[in-house]
């Protein structure tokens, strides 16, 4: 993997034009599958750029991967589906304003489960991302592409999106680190919505500190967005010497291998002298339900606008109105996405919205409750960020069985609260990561801790 360091002291002797000619050849070559679109001519143009000294700011010269479904302007963004496969937006995301204001070279749209919809990458109508330990295994989803490009030393840094855990859940597959900040720190215009309430873009990459600059730049104000927070971020990494206060989170666990590696981590957690508690959250055994609940409730309505008229592909043969909407949707979505819309528009619909909606909401509410509970006593909560092992492709062929995989990482975004998913060893030769949880705009406490305890994990990746 590639650092931020690492990528500048090259950049000191070589041109950025051969480092990002170097990458591409490996990406042309590449088995991952981990791009849909790269901006191949872009990108040597502004790293010629760099080479003449035109190009500046935090992250000049620095490569980054972008999510498929976040807006590049002027290039094709799909979401991983058929229904956007030619589309290009007219203006650029938020974040990604950011990014050409700090000087980065954007190499690409990585792949992605279908409208963020999934938790391998399996279900992009462009073909499933492979795991960069092992190419017969899932990356994770939805963000699959983002964290194996950056395992498979294809980018540097990397941005994703988090609905229930999917920035989370390929950087754990993947060996990397990823955040999910609190909901509002980074602003979501230009993110192509999955569900409203419970998404945020977040910053991947492979250390701490890079994950952190990364996530300098793409928080703050932005007023176009109504959920954005208006926080600016700064990381401070002079308190990753302090002495945490460090909660298990009793009802976040996993398989054998998985748990195994955890007890190994509180132990070294232990041995640093930080104080280590055990915390329950009740609520947590109805989190996933309530989350599938109001997930697909915003998805229906969200999705209700790719008719072929007003967004999607369009059909060259007209019909009744009925008749075309119809045809553009079935053959437009794939059957994941199909499916979570109608369990949306059964839960919205007269008769049943207060019998599963309004009661998903209050399970959120409980959840929000829990956590803050806890952290009234624990700097951090820690937990297995995934309940198993990166998994064969094709292996999650049932649909429930794949939504109990988000079983550890869809509360934090019921509650809106920060985690990151920090790689702290392999089992069986593949990657286990930890999920470090946080207060509402509490960033620098779980950086600061990720930071403390890469040191200890550093030397075995």
């Amino acid at each position: 993997m590639i650092t931020v360091s690492e990528w500048r002291e090259r950049l000191e002797s070589e041109k950025c034009y051969d480092l990002v000619s170097e990458l591409f050849d490996r990406i042309e070559r590449s088995k991952l599958n981990a791009y849909i679109t790269l901006c191949k001519d872009f990108a040597l143009s502004q790293a010629e750029k760099y080479d003449r000294g035109e190009l500046k700011g935090k992250l000049s010269g620095i490569p980054v991967a972008v999510k498929d479904c976040i807006s590049t302007k002027g290039i094709r963004t799909t979401c991983g589906s058929k229904m956007l496969e030619n589309y290009i937006p007219p203006f650029d995301a938020h974040v990604v304003e950011r990014l050409k204001q700090e000087g980065a070279i954007i190499l690409g749209k990585t792949n992605m489960d279908e409208f963020a919809m999934g938790t391998t990458t399996e279900t992009s109508y462009f073909g499933v991302v492979r795991n960069p330990y092992d190419l017969d295994r899932v990356a994770g989803g939805s963000s699959g592409g983002s964290g194996a490009c950056l395992g498979g030393k294809e980018a540097v840094l990397a941005l994703g999106s988090d609905t229930g855990g999917s920035i989370r859940c390929p950087s754990s597959f993947c060996g990397v680190v990823g955040i999910k900040p609190t909901y509002g720190l980074v602003s979501r215009y230009g993110l192509i919505p999955y569900a409203n309430s419970l998404e945020q873009i977040g910053p991947m990459a492979c250390c701490v500190e890079d994950v952190a600059l990364l996530l300098e730049v793409i928080a703050g104000k932005d007023e176009r967005d109504s959920t954005n927070a208006g926080v600016e971020f700064k990381f401070d990494p002079s308190k990753a010497d302090r002495k945490f206060r460090v909660g298990i989170v009793k009802e976040m666990g996993g398989n054998e291998d998985v748990n195994g590696r955890f007890e190994e981590v509180v132990e070294v957690v232990k041995g640093l002298g930080f104080e280590v508690g055990e915390v329950s959250m009740p609520s947590f055994k109805y989190a996933l339900a309530a989350y599938y609940i109001i997930a697909t409730g915003e998805a229906s309505s969200n999705l209700a606008r790719y008719d072929g008229v007003r967004y999607g592909f369009a059909l060259d043969k007209l019909d009744t109105w009925t008749k075309y909407f119809s045809k553009v949707r079935a053959l437009g979505f794939g059957e994941e996405v199909k499916r979570r819309i109608m369990l949306g528009t059964y839960a919205l619909s007269a008769g049943y919205y207060g019998k599963y909606y309004l009661k998903a909401l209050r399970v959120r509410t409980l959840v929000r409750r829990d956590f803050e509970s806890a952290l009234k006593d624990y700097d951090v909560l820690i937990a297995p960020t995934m309940p198993s092992l990166p998994f064969k492709i094709g292996e999650l062929a049932d649909p429930l069985t794949m939504y109990k995989m988000d079983v550890n990482t869809v509360p934090i975004n019921l509650a809106g609260i920060p985690a990151l998913s920090l790689p702290v060893g392999f089992v069986k030769g593949l990657p286990v990561g930890l999920q470090i949880m946080g207060g509402h705009f509490k960033e620098n406490d779980v950086l600061c801790f990720a930071l403390r305890l890469e040191k200890e994990f550093s030397e075995v990746f």
